[in-house]
């Protein structure tokens, strides 16, 4: 039996029919027609759902329904990544709240003065949409009551992880009443996202608008090469294919660095990880990659056990693996989250035990395909997306991504969508900024102060 796409069939109130009309909605979308009747319901809910599939609608139209607007306290609550997502869901909010008289929603964000936020708390929200940071900070300055409320949403959960926001949110969960509805929405549902769900969710409806899609297809190819054209190949085979984040596998460790320095010769952003480094050294070799600071992770089996980096571009055997079961597991490394992946295979010519181990595996012959090796240095290579700065403080100094967010946004003057990911260490902490940014924040947070406190900051 499918969905209803009628929102009639809905228990909504005349008021909140009016609002889906002024938002011009005729129809709901899979993620509402899946995810309202358990919303409406007062059941928690955990949805897989992009931008754009309507899931806005699907838990305003749930925390507004649960609203008693002449109860004037804080009664729903909305996590954001960034501020510009905040905005965008207080306006659609509104909207939807057109035939609610004196409905008030507030947006609480990062990068803007307190003060005007501190004011406008004197007299609480029905409604509050903010970024975790922020309202974290305000909660503790004890100027947003949460002991009302009756909804808690987090929209692009993975987003905020991949922010750094993971501790703020779970502080904040921890300071609003146990009976509260949850609704957590995510474009993927890495690990991160099940452990956050199973801490904050009871009994959670689980939905996912991918849910009848065909799984993603791994495109396989396979490359003849003699030994001595293998590192011009592979640079060859970046620049056609050119994934934004790659892996390649060595069966050596001690090759991974002379594949990193033919890599770096050709002007890829590229970084080993074995078994040999620091733990320190590791960690920011895996910052760096996650934070797409780094295009090309070059690694040996045992180093990248337990590498989960969301949407992979490719994987490249630089070396074929000796068993077929390895293939398989490095392979399964790309394609996830319902993307198509794409897997490139160097062979050498006697490798040929293992190039038919892997056929007889898959069950289907190889598909073989030419590339021409690069015979000089490229003048197109994409650098990568982000730079890393490392900052000599961390949670031993009760530094929160919140206040690295707010340094940059405030004093250093930088816009939200050019701060990547964030991670905080015990005594140390990153933070990814665009590439064309970097320099700017670099040289405006060394002249300034974070959390009121300078602090000693470099560049990866």
């Amino acid at each position: 039996m499918t969905e209803s796409t009628d929102f009639a069939a809905l228990s909504l109130s005349p008021t909140l029919l009016q609002g889906i009309d002024a938002l011009g909605y005729t129809a709901m979308t899979p993620v509402q027609a899946q995810a309202l009747p358990a919303i409406l319901e007062g059941r928690d809910v955990i949805a897989q759902a992009p931008t754009g599939s309507g899931k806005t609608a699907a838990f305003g139209l749930g925390l507004l329904h649960r609203l008693d607007p002449g109860t004037t306290r804080t009664q729903a609550l909305v996590l954001c990544p960034t501020r510009e997502l905040a905005d965008q869901v207080g306006k659609q909010l509104r909207k939807l709240a057109t035939g609610i008289p004196n409905l008030k929603i507030s947006i609480l964000c990062g990068g803007i003065p307190l003060g005007p936020q501190l004011a406008s708390l004197t007299h609480e929200p029905h409604v509050v949409v903010g970024t975790p940071g922020r309202i974290q900070e305000l909660m503790q300055k004890k100027a947003l009551q949460l002991g009302g409320l009756r909804t808690l949403v987090l929209d692009e959960a993975d987003r905020m992880l991949d922010m750094g926001f993971e501790d703020a949110i779970r502080d904040i969960v921890k300071r609003t009443p146990k009976e509260r509805q949850s609704l957590l929405f995510s474009a993927t549902f890495p690990d991160a996202i099940r452990a956050l769900g199973n801490a904050m969710l009871r009994n959670a409806v689980e939905v996912s608008i991918d849910g009848g899609a065909e799984p993603a297809t791994i495109e396989q190819l396979f490359f003849e090469v003699e030994q001595d054209r293998k590192a011009p190949l592979l640079a060859a085979l970046l620049l056609n294919y050119r994934p934004v984040s790659c892996v390649v596998f060595c069966n050596m460790r001690k090759d991974t660095e002379e594949v990193v320095g033919s890599l770096s010769h050709y002007g890829f952003t590229a970084l080993a990880l074995h078994g040999d480094m620091e733990q320190r050294d590791r960690d920011e070799v895996l910052v760096r990659f996650a934070n797409r600071s780094c295009s090309v992770l070059v690694a040996s089996d045992v180093a990248a056990r337990g590498l989960d980096v969301e949407d992979l571009g490719a994987v490249v055997n630089y070396d074929l693996p000796t068993d077929a079961d390895t293939y398989l597991h490095r392979i399964g490394r790309t394609g996830r989250a319902g993307r198509d992946g794409l897997a490139l295979s160097l062979c050498m010519p006697h490798e040929l035990p293992r190039k038919t181990a892997i056929s007889e595996r898959l069950g289907k012959p190889l598909r073989w395909e030419r590339m021409q090796p690069l015979t000089g240095r490229p003048q197109n290579v994409p650098p990568a997306a982000m730079v890393t700065l490392r900052i000599d403080a961390g949670r031993t100094d009760k530094l929160r991504p919140g206040d690295i967010v707010g340094a940059l946004t405030g004093d250093a003057g930088l816009n939200v969508d050019a701060i990547g990911k964030i991670d905080i260490y015990a005594t140390r902490s990153y933070v990814a900024i665009a590439r064309a940014q970097a320099d700017t924040a670099l040289s405006r947070l060394r002249s300034g102060k974070i959390k009121g406190r300078k602090f000693r900051i470099n560049r990866l």
